[in-house]
C-alpha cells in the first residue's frame, strides 16, 4: 500500500483528492458488487423455495402410495392386548380369547461345585431334533457357561450361586439354561455326553440329575377365535405378536385370559383428513412464499422521492413455471371431476385450501373413490414437484447452479478490480508525490532567481 502525502508545497489535500478519484475509478467494481449482492439474495430465496418443494415431493410421494391413505384405527377391549392396523387392514370386529402367552424354556441344573465330567461335554437337542455338541475348557461352571454361550446353540447359560456345600463348605452353583427364542420351536433338551452318546442312548439328561428342574417350558402363544362356538379356531404364534389373524392387523398379547377380547378395526377418517390437510397446507405455504418474494416494495429516499424495489422472484420465469406446474397438479380434474368435489379448493388468487366438511362428506359417500382421488392428486403433485426440485436436473436446481456460476465469475472480476485499483492508487500517490517534489524544486529555483536579481540591483546602485 502506497503512502499518501498531503500537499506540503502545493497546499492540496492530496489524500482526499486521491480518495475521490479512486471512488470514481471503483464505480465498475461497485456495480459488480451490487450484482453479487442481488444474485446472492436471489440464490438464498431460490434455495429456500427448492427445499420447500423438495419436502413436498417426499410428503406427496408418501401420500400417493397405498400406505399413505390406507389408514385405520385398531382397538381392543383388553389392556393386555395391543393392536396396530396397517396397509390392507379391513374394517370390522372379531372376538377371541388369549389361552397362552409365548415363553422361552428355562432349565436349571442341580447344585454343583464343578462340572462332574472332565473335559465337560454337553449336547443340546433342539425341538426339531438338531443336535449340537459343546466342549468346555475346564470343569469350572463359569467355563461351562462361557462355552455354551460362545457355541451358538440357541441356548444362553448363566452361572447362579446356590449356597455352600454342607459337607465341604465349598461354593455351590447352578447352571441356568434358557432358550434364546420364545415358542415351542425354542424348546431343547440338554445332555451330558457327546452327540454319539445321545444317539446311542447312553447320555445323561440334565433334568434327571438330583436337584435339576425345568423352571419354564417353551410354548407358543395361543388364541382361540369365536371360543365356545362350533366355529372355534385356534391360532398360535412363536412370539406374543400375531400378524396373520386379520389382514394388515398386528396384535400383541401380554397375559392369558378366558374373558373374550373384542378387536375392532375402523377407517381412520381423522387421519385421512389430516393427510389431505397437510398436503394442501404444504402447497399453500409454497404459494405464499412465492407471493412474498414476488411482491414489489416502495420506499421513500432522503430527498422524498419514491423508490420502487422488485422482489427476488419478480418476473422470474423459472418460479412462474414452478407455480404453474404445482397449481395444475392440484386443481386439474380427475376423470372429469374437479378436486373441489373432494374439498380441495383453489381460489382465484392462487391460494389453496381444504374444505373439511366437503372432504368428510365425500369420504362418507364413497371412501374408496375419495382415497383414490387423494392418492392421484398427491401423485401428480409429487411428479410436478420432482420436476422442479430434483437435485440433479430440477428446473429450480438448474437455475440455482447457473446463478452460482455467475456469482463465481463476478467475484473473479471483483478480485481483478482489487488489483487494478490498488495499482491505480499507487500510481496516483506517486504522481502527487512527484508533483510536490517538482514544486519544491521550482520554489527553490524561484527563491534563487529572486536572490540573484536582488544582488544585481544592489550592484547596479
Amino acid at each position: 500500500m502506497g503512502m499518501a502525502v498531503d500537499g506540503l508545497i502545493s497546499g492540496l489535500n492530496t489524500t482526499d483528492l486521491i480518495n475521490q478519484l479512486m471512488q470514481a475509478e471503483a464505480i465498475p467494481q461497485t456495480l459488480l458488487k451490487s450484482k453479487v449482492t442481488d444474485s446472492t439474495t436471489y440464490i438464498t430465496a431460490m434455495q429456500a423455495l427448492n427445499s420447500k418443494i423438495a419436502a413436498l415431493t417426499d410428503a406427496a410421494g408418501k401420500t400417493a402410495k397405498p400406505a399413505g391413505v390406507d389408514l385405520h384405527t385398531a382397538t381392543s377391549s383388553s389392556t393386555s392386548v395391543t393392536v396396530t392396523a396397517g396397509v390392507g387392514a379391513t374394517d370390522g370386529t372379531i372376538d377371541f380369547t388369549v389361552d397362552k402367552v409365548a415363553q422361552s424354556q428355562v432349565t436349571v441344573s442341580g447344585p454343583l461345585t464343578q462340572w462332574p465330567d472332565q473335559p465337560p461335554v454337553l449336547t443340546f437337542v433342539a425341538a426339531d431334533g438338531t443336535m449340537k455338541q459343546v466342549t468346555a475348557s475346564s470343569s469350572s461352571i463359569a467355563d461351562v457357561a462361557a462355552a455354551i454361550n460362545k457355541a451358538g446353540v440357541g441356548v444362553s447359560a448363566t452361572r447362579v450361586a446356590a449356597g455352600l456345600d454342607p459337607a465341604t463348605g465349598d461354593q455351590l452353583y447352578r447352571l441356568q439354561l434358557s432358550s434364546a427364542k420364545t415358542g415351542a420351536a425354542g424348546g431343547f433338551t440338554a445332555y451330558r455326553g457327546t452327540t454319539a452318546d445321545v444317539t446311542a442312548g447312553t447320555a445323561t439328561d440334565l433334568l434327571t440329575e438330583p436337584g435339576a428342574a425345568q423352571v419354564r417350558a417353551a410354548q407358543d402363544a395361543q388364541l382361540t377365535l369365536w371360543a365356545g362356538t362350533g366355529a372355534a379356531q385356534v391360532v398360535t404364534s412363536a412370539t406374543n405378536t400375531f400378524t396373520d389373524v386379520l389382514p394388515g392387523v398386528s396384535l400383541s398379547v401380554s397375559a392369558a385370559s378366558t374373558t373374550p377380547v373384542t378387536l375392532t378395526v375402523a377407517r381412520d377418517d381423522t387421519a385421512l383428513a389430516a393427510v389431505a390437510s397437510s398436503l394442501v397446507s404444504t402447497l399453500n405455504d409454497i404459494f405464499t412464499y412465492i407471493d412474498q418474494k414476488q411482491a414489489v416494495s416502495t420506499t421513500t429516499n432522503a430527498t422524498g422521492g419514491t423508490v420502487v424495489t422488485a422482489g427476488a422472484f419478480t418476473g422470474d420465469s423459472t418460479v412462474r413455471d414452478a407455480t404453474s406446474k404445482l397449481t395444475a397438479a392440484a386443481q386439474a380434474p380427475l376423470d372429469g371431476v374437479s378436486p373441489s368435489t373432494y374439498g380441495i379448493v383453489v381460489a382465484s388468487d392462487g391460494s389453496i385450501s381444504l374444505d373439511k366438511d366437503k372432504f368428510a362428506a365425500a369420504l362418507a359417500a364413497d371412501p374408496d373413490k375419495t382415497k383414490a382421488a387423494l392418492q392421484a392428486i398427491a401423485g401428480r403433485v409429487a411428479d410436478a414437484a420432482g420436476m422442479v426440485s430434483d437435485k440433479y436436473d430440477g428446473t429450480i436446481t438448474t437455475k440455482i447452479a447457473g446463478e452460482q456460476k455467475t456469482v463465481k465469475g463476478l467475484n473473479g472480476q471483483i478480485s481483478d478490480w482489487d488489483l487494478r485499483l490498488s495499482d491505480r492508487r499507487a500510481s496516483l500517490e506517486k504522481t502527487y508525490a512527484t508533483l510536490e517534489v517538482n514544486l519544491q524544486k521550482l520554489q527553490s529555483q524561484s527563491s534563487w532567481l529572486t536572490g540573484q536579481l536582488a544582488s544585481l540591483s544592489t550592484s547596479s546602485s
